[in-house]
């Protein structure tokens, strides 16, 4: 079963543009208001979101010889997940002061690498 490339297309647009818009925002809505350690966690969100919405972009436009279907979409989804847990656990943080959100992000790195990993395993060999 291929991947629904036009989707994920389109997850990928709206991740990047949110990452856009939530960087300009701590840029120049937020540094006045934000301690240096909020401000530094936000960025760190936005960038490991960014970064991975990059490599989402990467994955689903290589070509569909060169990786198993299967696990192309399960290293996608891997790191959606790992950009919903861990980058939406610290922007969640940063805005309601709750430390015990931090606990999710983990649980984000661990989706990053589990993609990143799922990705490594997904090629196929050549013959």
């Amino acid at each position: 079963m291929a991947m629904n490339k036009r989707l994920w297309i389109q997850i990928i647009a709206l991740s990047a543009a949110l990452c856009v818009a939530l960087g300009a925002f701590a840029a120049h809505g937020l540094e006045s208001t934000l301690s240096a350690k909020h401000m530094a966690t936000f960025r760190t969100a936005v960038l490991y979101q960014f970064l991975h919405t990059l490599a989402l972009l990467g994955i689903v436009s290589l070509p569909n010889d060169l990786l198993k279907i299967r696990r192309q979409a399960l290293a996608a989804k891997s790191l959606l997940l790992g950009i919903v847990l861990f980058s939406g656990s610290l922007y969640a943080l940063v805005f309601t002061g709750i430390s015990a959100i931090g606990m999710i992000t983990p649980l984000g790195g661990l989706a990053f690498i589990t993609g990143w990993l799922l990705l490594f395993t997904a090629t196929t060999r050549s013959t």
